[in-house]
């Protein structure tokens, strides 16, 4: 039995929902662009009317929102939440599953180590993250593209797309990580996803109140940031060494407990 292609077989519908989503999303929010853009009223005008601490929860702050690039890297916090809730929940669902359906037995009786299905099982959601992020970056070229008519280089996207990735592999991991350690396999989605709203939340205040800007180092989601990615054109070293720090990390602690614990059967 193969246990990577199994998965990759149960998870199919789910990456082919969440990628058409995302492309409606950028769809619909290209349209809006245009549509702004050619009604002749001032995007950046009309923004301003709102109050300063509603444009940061909003992410609107420190963006031109009549480039096509500002107002991509607006739509880029939607984007990054979209798709680390759809990490976390594959990553704690393709570990904890096999225990809320009571199917551990037909893996385990099996002739096949926990590490092999444990790597098995990360490494179909990992092909799921990588096709959801390939879907997301083509659709997004083509959009920028069209509606842009080419003022976003394809240099800035790319740099967005692989900050985008790392997102998507640290909850991924936070969402196997809980799956692994929680001996109750229900509360390993809730606890995951609550973890990355937290951090997401952190985000949102720190943008309201720049006094907070010490606790950037809480929350991914400040790590690529997308003025910090569009202004630089690269990822900060620092960022990238800490996410794979605590991605190695996740990973240790992961293959540790599930090697080790009591699986419900």
């Amino acid at each position: 039995m193969n246990i990577y292609l199994r998965e990759l077989k149960v998870y199919r519908k789910n990456v082919i929902y969440w990628s058409i989503g995302i492309v409606l999303l950028l769809w619909a929010s290209m349209i809006k662009y245009q549509t702004l853009n050619t009604s002749g009223q001032s995007i950046s005008e009309l923004m301003k009317q709102f109050p300063q601490s509603i444009q940061a929860i909003f992410g609107l702050s420190g963006f031109d929102l009549t480039t096509i690039s500002g107002y991509y890297g607006v739509m880029f916090m939607y984007m990054a939440l979209m798709v680390t809730v759809h990490a976390v929940i594959i990553g704690s669902d393709i570990i904890s599953k096999e225990e809320r359906d009571r199917t551990t037995e037909f893996l385990f009786v099996r002739p096949i180590s926990r590490v092999k299905i444990l790597t098995g099982k990360i490494a179909a959601g990992l092909t799921y993250l990588v096709i959801l992020n390939l879907i997301t970056w083509v659709s997004s070229q083509y959009l920028v593209d069209y509606y842009g008519k080419g003022s976003m280089s394809a240099g800035q996207l790319a740099v967005m797309m692989i900050g985008l990735f790392f997102l998507q592999l640290i909850f991924y991991f936070v969402g196997v990580t809980a799956a692994a350690l929680l001996r109750r396999p229900k509360l390993a989605g809730s606890v995951a996803t609550s973890v990355m709203l937290f951090t997401f939340l952190i985000t949102i205040f720190i943008n309201v109140n720049d006094k907070l800007s010490d606790l950037k180092y809480l929350t991914p989601f400040r790590y690529f940031d997308a003025k910090d990615m569009l202004s630089s054109g690269q990822l900060d070293p620092l960022y990238v060494s800490i996410s794979l720090l605590l991605i190695a990390g996740m990973i240790v602690l992961t293959y540790k407990n599930y090697a080790s614990r009591d699986l419900s059967v």
